[in-house]
């Protein structure tokens, strides 16, 4: 055996085992993914959003944490940025922060009404109580439109069309699974530890002031306020 041969034959050999490994990773025809299908599945369900909860997907929650390095890379990838919460087992999407860099955005963006802003704020408020008492946040349809009548006015509309948007801004934030229903009772909602990390604590106190000054007001000129944009990977 020459010099040259004996060269050549570990570099066969590394090249055989990094086909090998990419082999393994090859789950159709045509794939050139690179990386194992539990971790795609896991970027999948972060891009389908609206979160990846630890607690229902304790499979996916296992994967992420052990690949979190190049799930981190593939959604860099897409100029996202993967939020981690290990000690609510939470974990979600947001755009990253670019500057000025123009690019593409591929998150939807939430529109938030007037009501449904009261009403997360209003459901934040009712975790932060949850997690002093050391309970769950579990809170029924009937408390809710009971608390969101304070702002029947602020929200500028007849009864009959207040009643209808509460109830539209009820279902969107069950689609996004912030409210979640329980399986023992028809009328009994948990809130999902998610939200703790939409709204600070400041802004908390601070948004809560302004609309329950709007919902004491009596001026009947009042009129709803402008929808805004709210990126939360929801």
């Amino acid at each position: 055996m020459n010099w040259s041969e004996a060269n050549d034959r570990p570099q066969l050999d590394q090249n055989t085992t990094v086909e090998s490994e990419g082999a393994q990773n090859t789950l159709f025809i045509g794939d050139t993914g690179e990386i194992s299908l539990e971790a795609r599945r896991v970027l999948v369900q972060l891009l389908a959003g609206p979160f990846l909860d630890g607690r229902r997907h304790s499979k996916l929650w296992s994967v992420l944490l052990r690949d979190e390095r190049v799930i981190r890379v593939r959604l860099s990838e897409l100029f996202l940025d993967l939020v981690i919460d290990r000690d609510l087992e939470v974990a979600f999407t947001r755009q990253a922060d670019v500057g000025d860099l123009e690019v593409p955005t591929l998150l939807r963006r939430v529109q938030l009404t007037f009501i449904d802003s009261v009403l997360l704020l209003y459901l934040r408020q009712l975790l932060i109580q949850a997690d002093a008492q050391g309970r769950r946040a579990v809170i029924s349809i009937d408390e809710i439109k009971e608390h969101m009548t304070l702002y029947e006015t602020a929200a500028n509309t007849d009864r009959a069309g207040f009643i209808k948007r509460l109830n539209a801004s009820i279902e969107k934030i069950k689609k996004y699974r912030i409210l979640q229903q329980l399986r023992s009772t028809d009328d009994r909602l948990e809130i999902s530890p998610t939200l703790k990390l939409l709204f600070s604590a400041e802004q908390i106190q601070m948004l809560s002031r302004h609309y329950k000054s709007m919902a004491l007001a009596t001026t009947s000129s009042q009129t709803e306020p402008a929808e805004s944009d709210e990126e939360t990977g929801l």
